[in-house]
């Protein structure tokens, strides 16, 4: 028996517990650093599998690393595991942990035989834009070792290399004065002004920014009642650009916009976060071909998708690991036109039949992607040389 034929026979084994072990993420979501029962289950899974996992790893709770296998190639292959507030795994992150832990064990099953330690790294919060899971990972020694990083996310269709830019989110805090807003409006200073200047100057900022640029929040806080002056008001915000530079000389540009309205009304601004923001994607081009080639040999297929392949998509800390270890990040399929991620109707796609079909082809795809890097003597050794 070959070792992928192995590989193959150990996932399918697991094939059952491992869509189970999807559908209950699914049906029991929870939101970034607060992912204590997928964290668990996560944990459990590994380690009954015979995995070596340790909890709150990097001083971050619900984070884990899971080892395997004693080879001189070592691998991690990312989890996530954080749903959206409010419409819940309306991008899959259920099928990107399952696939992780499913590729993992069938890895496992010829790591010795074939020269390949395989770790499953979970790794918390990935949606919440800034100082996430991957990040503090990364900062706090988490990648240590690790000579190539993959991980599989859904989507309406496959792509192999989607265009993952980098992204900053901050929440912006507007203090002014409450006053009766009919009887002595004079005396008050409107927060809520200040935020709507600002929107205002966002949208006139709009024409002057690079295509590739995105700015988009929410007003999270506008006043608490019509007839009192809004003296606390408060914003989150994300922007993006194609890379960490450019998105250094979009955010004071970005910034300036909430100065102005609290310059207008008097009233004071404060910004938090935004300091550690998600790099753009570097899809490391031999690991992208092998898997390519891995994911056909399933029957998948890489459509020709025109704009799909051209127009910046998401952003991910999956970029920030991209830049430290050689990595990818392709898109599986789900078939959920014209549901497309972050809708609530793309949730309910997640956790269909072929959400499972792409849960076992994503882990399967990356198990041979393994064995082939370990097995390839000059793949091996370039990964291995980058570290």
């Amino acid at each position: 028996m070959d070792a992928k034929t192995g590989a193959q026979e150990r996932f399918s084994s697991a094939r059952d517990a491992l869509v189970a072990l999807s559908h209950r993420i699914h049906a029991h979501p929870e939101v970034g650093f607060e992912e204590e029962q997928a964290s668990a289950w996560l944990c459990e899974a590994l380690a009954d599998a015979g995995f070596e996992v340790e909890k709150g790893v990097c001083e971050v709770p619900t984070a884990f690393r899971a080892r395997a296998g004693s080879g001189p190639l070592h691998v991690g292959i990312c989890a996530e595991y954080d749903s959206l507030p409010g419409i819940g795994h309306a991008c899959g992150h259920n099928i990107i942990a399952a696939s992780a832990v499913g590729a993992a064990l069938a890895a496992a099953r010829v790591a010795d035989e074939v020269g390949l330690t395989v770790s499953v790294l979970g790794t918390p919060a990935e949606e919440v834009g800034n100082a996430s899971g991957k990040i503090l990972l990364l900062e706090r020694g988490g990648f240590d070792g690790i000579h190539a990083a993959m991980m599989v996310h859904p989507a309406p269709f496959d792509m192999m290399k989607a265009r993952i830019i980098a992204a900053s989110m901050f929440e912006v805090h507007c203090t002014g004065k409450e006053s009766h807003a009919s009887a002595f409006p004079e005396l008050g200073v409107n927060a809520a002004d200040a935020l709507t200047i600002a929107q205002t100057a966002l949208g006139l900022l709009r024409q002057h920014i690079r295509g590739t640029d995105r700015i988009h929040g929410i007003v999270t806080k506008g006043g608490v009642a019509p007839n009192v002056i809004p003296a606390h008001t408060s914003a989150r915000y994300i922007i993006r650009s194609e890379t960490l530079e450019q998105l250094a000389e979009l955010r004071p540009r970005v910034y300036r916009c909430f100065e102005a309205g609290a310059l207008a009304t008097g009233a004071k601004l404060e910004i938090t976060g935004g300091d550690k923001p998600y790099a753009e994607m570097k899809h490391d081009e031999a690991i992208a071909a092998i898997y390519r080639k891995n994911s056909e040999a399933l029957g998948r297929s890489f459509p020709n998708l025109g704009e799909w392949e051209t127009r910046p998509s998401g952003s991910t800390d999956m970029g920030n690991v991209s830049l430290a270890v050689p990595s990818i990040h392709p898109m599986i399929g789900i078939n959920s036109l014209p549901a497309v991620n972050h809708q609530p109707e793309f949730t309910a796609h997640c956790v269909t039949a072929e959400a499972d079909k792409a849960l076992e082809d994503g882990a399967m795809a990356m198990a041979w992607t393994c064995i082939d890097l370990a097995t390839s003597a000059e793949l091996r050794e370039s990964l291995m040389s980058r570290r």
